[in-house]
């Protein structure tokens, strides 16, 4: 038998608790145990793998590389552990899982995905993470969410991900702002040419968002006038605003549907992919499974009904 295979789930508990407190000392108290006992399980540990995994010094202790290596996949055998142990303790599916999605798509799923999941799995937790794409990106890297849609493809290779909706790219403003830019022929087309969006005052989120990024590229130089993350913040704006924006049809919820003007960005049309990524299924938890299912299920529904928008489904 391996060497490895005889670490116990103490050592690996004890070595991940040491990392993250900084010191033997401060890990020894929020585990209520011994330093002397946690420094002889490390030291174990070190020898049964023949590598060191911590570097002493006067302020504590702070990992090696291979040490970091070792964590990284310690941590995800102890998430395994805690799933193992929710599972046990129910004979039903249960467990907590952690989503996260930018806030355009949480205004489309959130409630619908909520009311699905209590429905077919009552006993499953969720925590749902709203923020921007980029912010999500770092979480998944960061193994604080299991499963999330962003509008990226550029993740770290060992994640799971999978184009789940595309997106086109509309021109949104009041019919009179629309109108006062000269457009009322675009108005009876329901298109605009890219490079007729130049002088409109915009409101769009700031440079570092996905979305920005994405027009910067297509279009080019724009009137950007304001700039505002918050999805509901920014749509208020155009309704008490001579301002325009370029967002998903998505963007434009129900309750803006009879003041707001869609139209749609042609040479070029502009696509945005909305991707669905996740642990590889062979570490997410049959919770966490559970949900990314119901996931694909919302959104199947959500474009079946048209409650989502100006998309079309990939999967």
């Amino acid at each position: 038998m391996s060497e490895t295979l005889r670490m116990e789930i103490k050592q690996i508990k004890y070595f991940s608790t040491v990392v993250e407190a900084g010191s033997i000392g401060k890990a020894a108290q929020k585990l209520d145990v011994g330093a002397s006992a946690i420094s002889q399980q490390i030291t174990k540990l070190e020898q049964e793998l023949s590598i060191r995994l911590l570097q002493r010094n006067a302020f504590g202790v702070t990992p090696t590389p291979a040490g970091l290596a070792f964590l990284k996949h310690s941590q995800l055998i102890l998430r395994q552990i805690n799933f193992a142990i929710d599972a046990a303790h129910s004979a039903r599916l249960s467990g907590h899982v952690s989503l996260g999605f930018p806030p355009t798509i949480s205004a489309l799923i959130g409630i619908p995905l909520m009311k699905l999941m209590s429905e077919r799995y009552p006993d499953i937790r969720l925590e749902i993470v709203e923020t921007l794409s980029g912010n999500l990106i770092q979480s998944i890297n960061s193994r604080q969410l299991d499963i999330a849609i962003i509008f990226t493809h550029e993740i770290d290779k060992q994640w799971a991900i999978q184009p789940l909706v595309k997106e086109q790219m509309y021109l949104m403003a009041r019919k009179e702002v629309l109108i006062k830019h000269g457009l009322s022929d675009c108005l009876q087309t329901g298109i605009i040419q890219s490079q007729q969006i130049g002088d409109i005052p915009l409101v769009l989120p700031r440079q570092r968002h996905s979305l920005r990024k994405l027009l910067e590229h297509k279009i080019g130089q724009l009137n950007v006038v304001y700039e505002i993350d918050g999805l509901h913040l920014l749509m208020d704006s155009l309704i008490h605003l001579d301002l325009a924006s370029v967002r998903p049809g998505s963007a434009c919820l129900q309750k803006y549907k009879h003041q707001i003007q869609l139209l749609k960005v042609i040479d070029p049309e502009i696509e945005r992919i909305n991707y669905l990524v996740s642990l590889a299924e062979e570490e997410l938890s049959p919770a966490a499974l559970a949900a990314k299912s119901a996931i694909k299920a919302c959104v199947k529904e959500l474009i079946r009904a048209q409650i989502w928008p100006c998309s079309e489904l990939i999967l």
